[in-house]
């Protein structure tokens, strides 16, 4: 056991970071583990692959990278993870550009690289630094009025937005355009400025739907399933009626044999088949504890920056769940968005293990964070007088003015 008198950097991080927290992400990426087991095998039997536990032990490997960048990432300080994500945001930034350019067509889009023969989705890795550097410049827009900082974070919106829009990935677009709209409205946004960036919004997702023929195909599908092919959210609906509230039990689902994604996009359907309704609501919880145990944090964090990064890590990571299993469940478009540690994936692993290790070292308790919130509070003009409260309260409840007790 480490005790609280040692200084060592290991034993200041055991009883500085949020345990609970943590405990809450590691559950889930078990779960992640057991519904691989569940969801990979038929997936791998069905595209002539004979290891059925290929996508497992692939999960694994890249399970094992991931915490390690989560844990090490969790001892850094909000100056070092700025820094980090500066250089981080600028190199996954170039490589965004690059799959416009040389990135593989799959299903149309282009949001792959093939680099050292491993698959990259830069869009995965600039969310999360995206996010730092838009809660840093919201921070600064009131620590340092001179500086231009919302214009700086209007063009960080458009400098991601417009290549995600190019691939096209909207689903990712819409995902950064709401955190960074919520950070807005954290910092201090108008009223009328979200009326009207939510109107731009809106005026973008029209135009897509009349410009983009696969937007207006799934719209379209999710709106009048008769349109078109439907197979995939149907089978993901029948798996939750064949699982029922306890399910098939593990490896006795049959929809799960027939759902092309089951072991990314729709592993929901798989854990509701063959384990139930009652692991979906355990899972659905475990989200919505991480979520609000993080805001809860951010509430009581006194330092701008570091309010404003829980903030939006923590809008990010329950943001891709709820429209992961919207989809599954039907009451969303189809949107190829992964559930946070439970999907197969290594860029969405790696890269969510990389932003949740940036939220647990934002929400660590530092003793010295209040000492340097009140330094970077505005400074007060020389010669103003400081503030003086109308009553002074005296002993026995007087106030100033009032005759003392005898």
């Amino acid at each position: 056991m480490m005790s609280r008198a040692d200084r060592t950097v290991l034993s200041e991080w055991w009883w500085t970071v949020d345990r609970a927290l943590l405990a809450g992400l590691f559950a889930l990426m078990v779960i992640g583990i057991i519904l691989c087991l569940a969801a990979s095998p038929a997936v791998a039997a069905r595209i002539g692959i004979p290891d059925p536990f290929h996508f497992v032990n692939r999960q694994v490997m890249f399970l094992l990278p991931a915490l390690v960048v989560m844990l090490i990432t969790s001892f850094l300080s909000p100056r070092t993870i700025r820094r980090t994500c500066v250089v981080m945001f600028a190199i996954f930034f170039l490589l965004l550009l690059a799959t416009l350019v040389v990135g593989p067509e799959v299903k149309g889009a282009r949001r792959w690289l093939t680099i050292a023969g491993i698959t990259v989705q830069p869009s995965e890795f600039i969310k999360p630094t995206f996010v730092v550097l838009a809660a840093w410049l919201f921070s600064e827009s009131a620590n340092r009025p001179e500086m231009p900082s919302r214009f700086l974070a209007f063009a960080l919106l458009g400098s991601v937005a417009l290549p995600l829009v190019l691939q096209p990935d909207f689903g990712q677009t819409i995902l950064v355009g709401t955190v960074w709209l919520a950070l807005f409205f954290v910092a201090g946004l108008r009223v009328i400025w979200l009326v009207g960036l939510g109107g731009l919004a809106v005026g973008g997702l029209t135009i897509a739907y009349f410009t983009v023929s696969h937007v207006q195909k799934r719209i379209g599908r999710f709106l009048n399933p008769e349109s078109g092919d439907t197979y995939q959210i149907d089978m993901a609906l029948n798996s939750f009626r064949n699982g029922g509230w306890f399910g098939t039990g593990p490896g006795e689902g049959t929809v799960k044999r027939m759902l092309p994604d089951g072991h990314t996009d729709f592993v929901f359907s798989v854990a509701g088949e063959e384990f139930g309704i009652i692991l979906c609501l355990i899972i659905l919880a475990l989200f919505a504890f991480i979520i609000l145990r993080a805001l809860s944090r951010a509430v009581h964090e006194p330092d701008p920056f570091s309010r404003f990064a829980i903030t939006g890590l923590s809008m990010l990571f329950g943001l891709q769940a709820v429209i992961n299993m919207a989809v599954n469940v039907h009451i969303a478009p189809a949107k190829g968005m992964t559930l946070p540690f439970i999907s197969y994936g290594g860029s969405s692993l790696i890269s969510l293990a990389f932003g949740m290790g940036m939220l647990i070292a934002f929400s660590r308790r530092r003793p010295g964070a209040v000492a340097l919130a009140a330094l970077s509070e505005p400074k007060r003009p020389a010669g103003e007088p400081l503030a003086r409260p109308t009553t002074m309260p005296v002993p026995g409840g007087a106030h100033e003015g009032a005759p003392s007790p005898a």
